[in-house]
């Protein structure tokens, strides 16, 4: 019990930042202008299904690409370390922008966009993805492994709702609100990439040393 709870509340904060839906929220607006409530959540349920169902592809077949590879997990983890911060360090600038499209492209992809780009990448990005396969790494036992999953499937059920009630949500917010909360999201994602690259990168200046005494 004293592993899994701290290790529920990582996998929720970081799951929780880099899917982002408070910032996604101005961008999903902007995408289905225009749309009825009714395909608005078309769209939404949509994407969040996607999104869980790539998530945990990665997370299962995340060993299997290692082995395939021949690539190391404390290199992943370095990898993934740099990649949270950047998005991170985005986040605290308060310049999230996940997608950015013009009115044209909007319209050409009107018909699909739940899958690309709301879904991937902008619910499900390279971030998810990276933090994903590392936490299954760390998760040593079966009931980390089903905390793991259910704390996805919990995350993208939050996204779900928060835009479906994106409209209201965001006039509540305001502007300085949302921005507040993206820079407060971006501090503790930088804070959990820092701890993931020290993780990663450890164990190899540990093996460096190792080989250099002898």
């Amino acid at each position: 019990m004293d592993t899994l709870l701290p290790f529920a509340l990582l996998c929720f904060t970081s799951f929780f930042t880099l899917t982002n839906p408070l910032g996604t929220m101005p961008v999903f607006l902007t995408m289905t202008q225009g749309m009825s409530e009714k395909e608005r959540c078309s769209i939404v349920r949509r994407a969040t299904i996607v999104s869980f169902i790539t998530l945990l592809v990665f997370i299962f077949a995340g060993q299997f690409l290692f082995q395939f590879f021949g690539l190391s997990t404390n290199g992943f983890r370095i990898a993934g370390g740099v990649i949270i911060f950047r998005i991170g360090f985005d986040m605290l600038q308060a310049r999230y922008t996940p997608m950015k499209l013009k009115d044209e492209e909007i319209k050409t992809y009107a018909d699909d966009i739940s899958i690309t780009p709301l879904a991937i990448p902008m619910l499900c990005g390279p971030g998810a993805i990276a933090n994903a396969i590392v936490l299954m790494q760390d998760a040593h036992t079966m009931d980390m492994k089903c905390i793991l999953i259910g704390t996805v499937a919990l995350i993208y059920f939050i996204t779900y709702l928060i835009l479906r009630a994106s409209t209201r949500l965001v006039n509540v917010l305001g502007e300085t609100g949302n921005n507040v909360m993206m820079r407060l999201m971006g501090l503790i994602l930088m804070v959990i990439a820092v701890e993931c690259f020290v993780g990663g990168a450890k164990p190899i200046l540990i093996g460096i040393l190792k080989e250099g005494i002898v």
